[in-house]
């Protein structure tokens, strides 16, 4: 289960049937759960904890020190869940001090090629990151967003769940949840209703999304107008609650 060639620190801790591929290097303070499979030439360094079942393609970096002049050696960690696939030279990167001591990583994301996850980041369940997708510190990605390839996220930024951004995005302010933007500087285009009905939501749901997205983006209301008008359709509407709630916490201002 484990190559010869692999290094692997007396200090790491793997399940009994952690595959490990050649050449490649677990540091000491790695937690690794049973069924993941960690393919050639990858480097994982702790304080990192990767739970069951992942998958780990050649070359990818995961667990290094953050990207930040401020990071001072300071024992930051990262935290990866369950069932993710981590494609070829993806970079993700510990937390620091600053942010929160933590990055962190859901279950059952699909991380393609080249993609980086920078340090502080907080990234949901069931996310899709095409290839050379990147996040900037401390950005925050709700379950089940999508993001296009070379899509390019601000420092600090949220992305809400279900949104959908398109290839080559640049996006420095908030996307509302269930939005599709697109464009540098991101703007949004539409509901994201085709993802919204693969996942099962009902008719009635997608109506009341569709509401809520002409209050928000057809109107010219401006932002606090808008949720006064979106807190009462939310009164029989889970799916208008979350963004409602999305909207109320919000700091950078939404793409519009």
């Amino acid at each position: 289960m484990i190559h010869p060639s692999a290094i692997i620190d007396p200090k790491a801790e793997l399940a009994s049937d952690v595959e490990v591929g050649p050449w490649t290097l677990i540091g000491p303070g790695v937690q690794i759960d049973a069924g993941t499979r960690i393919a050639s030439h990858v480097v994982i360094k702790g304080p990192t904890r990767i739970g069951r079942d992942n998958r780990i393609f050649q070359f990818a970096s995961v667990g290094d020190d953050p990207q930040d002049k401020k990071y001072a050696g300071e024992p930051t960690r990262l935290e990866i869940g369950d069932g993710n696939v981590i494609r070829e030279s993806c970079t993700i990167n510990r937390g620091t001090e600053q942010g929160g001591g933590v990055t962190r990583v859901g279950d059952d994301n699909w991380i393609m090629a080249y993609c980086h996850i920078a340090h502080d980041c907080q990234v949901g369940d069931h996310t899709i990151f095409a290839n050379n997708a990147s996040l900037a510190g401390h950005v925050e990605v709700g379950d089940w967003a999508i993001l296009g390839g070379f899509s390019a996220i601000h420092q600090f930024v949220a992305i809400g769940a279900h949104s959908f951004l398109s290839m080559c995005s640049v996006v420095r302010q908030d996307v509302p949840p269930y939005v599709t933007v697109a464009g540098d500087s991101a703007r949004a285009r539409g509901l994201n209703s085709e993802g919204l009905r693969r996942r099962g939501f009902s008719d009635r749901a997608l109506r009341q999304l569709r509401e809520a997205y002409r209050i928000l983006f057809r109107r010219n209301l401006t932002l606090a107008d808008a949720l006064e008008q979106l807190r009462v359709l939310a009164g029989d509407s889970d799916e208008v609650r979350l963004l409602v709630d999305f909207l109320e916490r919000t700091s950078r201002g939404i793409v519009r």
